[in-house]
């Protein structure tokens, strides 16, 4: 036991003296450790401040949920305490909260963004945000230079593209330019979801405060638009469909009832059997027909009352705002960054690097 003990000691003697020898011979090259994170340090300051500011607008959104009789059972019960979603939260609701994601990335809707008009803050100039995603949106100077090769190889590689002059938007078929402007919406625009609470996070990323905040606004507005069409698409067809039938029942009913009207102003004061006969036929076919109109008439108040219950309702829990502080670059941490990397890269050549050289040269 005494032998481990000093076995140990040994050890943490030896470490200490190899750990002093380290800090000591990095002592004696401070002046090039400085150096090197000088030169980190400004290469930082170069990076971040060639990064072009975005601007990220957040707003946060609770679906209304519909209870279902499927989830109402032990399992649902179980699954809600577990924190699992169920996906199925009603039987005409398809498009659930987990979705959103998924609706908010496609490419139909990604295109109907296209269009959307949008205003500067800088100079208050009004564009479509297709036009400011392609013209007032900068990249940084190197992406200009790693890119170069690419464009070179796809210029002798690709073939060019004939777009007709009367061309229109087409989502199931785009053109390479709307393809990549979907990709690039597509990027800067996500939703999430929480899986316990199902609150919608919906974050648009921009390089104007005033773009950001105005696309973010109206991404919310047509996801709520796509979800309330979806889910009362039933129930507006069947309103249509009862509304005609009421149409349709309220022509019957006026004619039938000008018809008895007529004939009684031709035949008054008859007391032939014939005439009485007519008359009572006349007046049960408008009788019938002013039920019908009655009964129609009830069922396009239930489905204007269908309609209404099943339009969803959107809480805004965070809305959108426009943004004062850039969310990136965030310069102090690039900064860091590249001072910290600096500082490791000289101890690295210091301590390992420059010895193991030194060690191979002599051999």
């Amino acid at each position: 036991m005494q032998e481990e003990k000093d076995f140990r000691n040994d050890r943490d003697e030896e470490q200490e003296i190899d750990l002093l020898e380290l800090a000591k011979k990095l002592w004696d090259h401070r002046k090039k450790l400085i150096i090197w994170s000088v030169c980190g340090a400004v290469i930082g300051l170069v990076v971040a401040f060639s990064i072009p500011k975005e601007y990220a607008t957040s707003v946060k959104l609770a679906p209304e949920l519909n209870d279902s009789k499927a989830t109402s059972g032990s399992l649902g019960a179980l699954a809600q305490m577990a924190g699992l979603a169920t996906s199925s939260s009603s039987g005409v609701d398809a498009v659930y909260p987990q979705l959103y994601p998924d609706v908010v990335s496609s490419v139909p809707f990604a295109t109907s963004l296209f269009d959307v008009e949008v205003t500067t803050k800088e100079d208050g100039r009004k564009m479509t945000v297709s036009q400011f995603l392609e013209d007032e949106t900068s990249a940084p100077w190197w992406s200009v230079i790693i890119g170069f090769p690419f464009k070179v190889i796809g210029f002798f590689t690709s073939t060019d593209e004939e777009v007709p002059a009367d061309h229109k938007l087409d989502s199931f078929q785009l053109t390479k330019d709307e393809s990549d402007m979907v990709e690039t919406i597509t990027k800067r625009i996500t939703a999430s979801v929480d899986q316990k609470t199902s609150v919608v996070t919906i974050d648009v990323l921009m390089q104007d405060p005033l773009v950001s905040a105005t696309l973010a606004d109206t991404v919310v507005a047509r996801l709520q638009t796509y979800v309330t069409n979806y889910r009362t698409n039933k129930a507006r067809n069947d309103l249509e469909y009862a509304q005609k039938l009421n149409e349709e029942a309220k022509d019957n009913y006026y004619q039938a009832q000008q018809r008895y009207a007529e004939y009684l102003d031709r035949n008054q004061g008859l007391a032939f059997h014939s005439a009485q006969t007519m008359r009572e036929r006349l007046e049960n076919e408008a009788s019938l027909a002013f039920n019908l109109y009655n009964q129609t008439a009830q069922q396009v108040q239930k489905a204007q009352a269908k309609v209404q219950e099943t339009t969803p309702v959107y809480a805004i829990i965070t809305p959108a705002t426009v943004p004062i502080k850039a969310a990136s670059p965030r310069k102090a941490l690039i900064l860091i960054g590249f001072t910290f990397l600096a500082f490791v890269a000289c101890a690295s050549w210091i301590l390992f690097i420059q010895p193991m050289l030194e060690n191979a040269k002599n051999k």
